[in-house]
């Protein structure tokens, strides 16, 4: 019911009411017919304006006190947004040294809190790409198509240029046979290149790779060549690239185990941690001890400009909280030394700012 427009009829039949009272009533002035007629109209209009105010009123109210409305579009305050942006202009300090292009992408697993720099642009992966073959393989373990002993024949076919990094080659130039495990350990661990062709073929080649990644819903990442053919097309490399933060999703799948058991976890975790390249790139200027379970990698030069110097990995905070991080410079001018602490002091900034809370 409207209790305005029951009002309002009230009104309307009192005055019809009085408009049928006895003959004496009839006789009234045309002045006495004129006052009542004005009076019901003030009436009318005074309750329709309040009806107006009142549902008016009523409305901001409701406004003002929804928690939706409030929650909805407000941004962060100052001081949420100043810890990450402050963040952000110290990588991007750091990064602009290397004078070339550098990716940066990091989360911390457990909170979501991240930073990023280039996070969606692609990079060549150089020997980060051993991760993801590595995974594939593994995963291929459990499911009980390959088997961690099983025995592999390397031939002198399947050795790199020797420009790369292969000792398995070195130490072995008429060829071997290993275990898979073996294998495993010499493409995480040492970034053997001859290792990680071997096991890209037992997988199934590039297209299983990728079939893997788009698995794990990662499309930000392309496998398509064996490292032998790297070796002998230098262009190759970019055609093989991953954006910073596909490469910290690769390492949340491996975190969380995303199709993996929790022994093969361990085990490409350990040959992560044991890994001997890149001392002097994420860890280099990390707290002695700090876990870090890393892989990287790194191209050559070519007239004073380095394709490729990279490390991703999970470094374990002091807070028991683990932290994802890939950071990529690309096409640098920079020594050695230089694109190396780029990614050291960007690996500092962001364990001291997040370690903290």
């Amino acid at each position: 019911m409207d209790p305005v427009r029951d009002l309002l009829s009230s009104v309307d039949e009192k005055y019809s009411q009085s408009l049928r009272t006895p003959t004496e009533q009839t006789q009234n002035s045309d002045c006495e017919l004129r006052i009542e007629r004005m009076k019901r109209t003030l009436v009318t209009c005074t309750l329709v304006l309040l009806s107006l105010t009142s549902a008016c009123l009523s409305g901001r109210t409701t406004q003002t006190n929804s928690p939706t409305s409030k929650s909805r579009g407000n941004p962060p305050s100052r001081t949420e947004q100043e810890p990450n942006q402050e963040l952000q202009n110290q990588i991007s300090q750091i990064a602009s040294v290397a004078k070339g292009k550098v990716g940066v992408s990091a989360v911390v697993l457990e909170t979501g809190e991240s930073v990023s720099l280039n996070p969606h642009d692609h990079f060549p992966m150089q020997s980060v790409y051993k991760l993801p073959i590595g995974m594939a393989v593994i995963k291929q373990v459990d499911a009980g198509k390959i088997r961690l002993e099983q025995k592999v024949r390397v031939t002198k076919e399947d050795f790199g240029s020797r420009g790369q990094h292969s000792p398995i080659r070195d130490q072995n130039p008429n060829g071997v046979e290993m275990s898979v495990s073996d294998l495993l350990r010499y493409a995480i661990s040492e970034s053997d290149g001859t290792a990680s062709d071997v096991l890209m073929r037992l997988a199934g080649g590039p297209g299983a790779i990728q079939a893997y990644l788009t698995e794990l819903k990662i499309t930000d990442m392309i496998v398509l060549n064996s490292e032998k053919e790297l070796g002998q097309n230098s262009q190759g490399q970019y055609r093989n690239w991953a954006a910073p933060e596909a490469a910290v999703a690769l390492l949340r799948a491996l975190h969380e185990r995303q199709g993996l058991s929790e022994s093969s976890q361990a085990l490409l975790l350990k040959f992560m941690t044991e890994s001997t390249p890149g001392a002097k790139r994420l860890k280099g200027l990390l707290p002695a001890g700090t876990v870090v379970a890393h892989k990287t990698g790194t191209s050559g030069s070519r007239k004073g400009i380095t394709s490729a110097t990279n490390d991703i990995g999970i470094i374990t905070l002091p807070n028991g909280r683990h932290l994802a991080i890939a950071v990529f410079v690309s096409d640098s001018p920079g020594d050695e030394t230089t694109r190396e602490g780029v990614i050291a002091k960007i690996a500092k900034a962001v364990w001291e700012k997040l370690a903290a809370d």
